[in-house]
């Protein structure tokens, strides 16, 4: 009776809160930039090699609205995705995740915590909590890989 018949795998907690932060911090930067490189050229280029007649896109400019709509694509896919899986969390979780991480201004968590009235340790310990809530929920927890000897 007091043998376990399988061993869940250990979290690594590290990589896990890495994960959430980056994808949180993704979040944050879709929605503020827009890169330059997948801005059309403006200069004109020239090639020795002749023009083959194709469904292929040869213009740069073409090319750059292609990429650029990808881009949009993945952003906004990115974007929805986080907020589906912070909607999931509670509502003190949410709005820990909302301030600290998805506002356009920066806070800093002292200022978090003690703006909704809650003691350090708590928030911390919920924070933590709320991390691996939402790794779980987004599907990007980390797991330590098992070594054979």
């Amino acid at each position: 009776m007091g043998k376990q018949l399988f061993m869940l795998p250990e979290i690594d907690r590290d990589k896990t809160k890495e994960a959430v932060e980056s994808a949180l911090e993704k979040y944050r930067f879709y929605l503020l930039t827009v890169p330059e490189d997948k801005l059309p050229k403006v200069t004109a280029t020239y090639s020795l090699v002749p023009p083959s007649f194709s469904n292929e896109f040869h213009s740069s400019t073409e090319q750059a609205v292609m990429d650029r709509i990808e881009l949009e694509i993945a952003k906004s896919k990115h974007i929805e995705w986080v907020l589906r899986g912070v909607n999931r969390l509670s509502k003190m979780e949410r709005e820990i995740i909302y301030k600290r991480y998805l506002e356009d201004e920066e806070i800093f968590d002292y200022e978090i915590y003690n703006e909704i009235g809650m003691s350090e340790r708590r928030y911390y310990r919920l924070k933590a909590r709320v991390f691996y809530k939402l790794a779980f929920i987004l599907r990007i927890e980390v797991y330590k890989s098992e070594r054979l000897p």
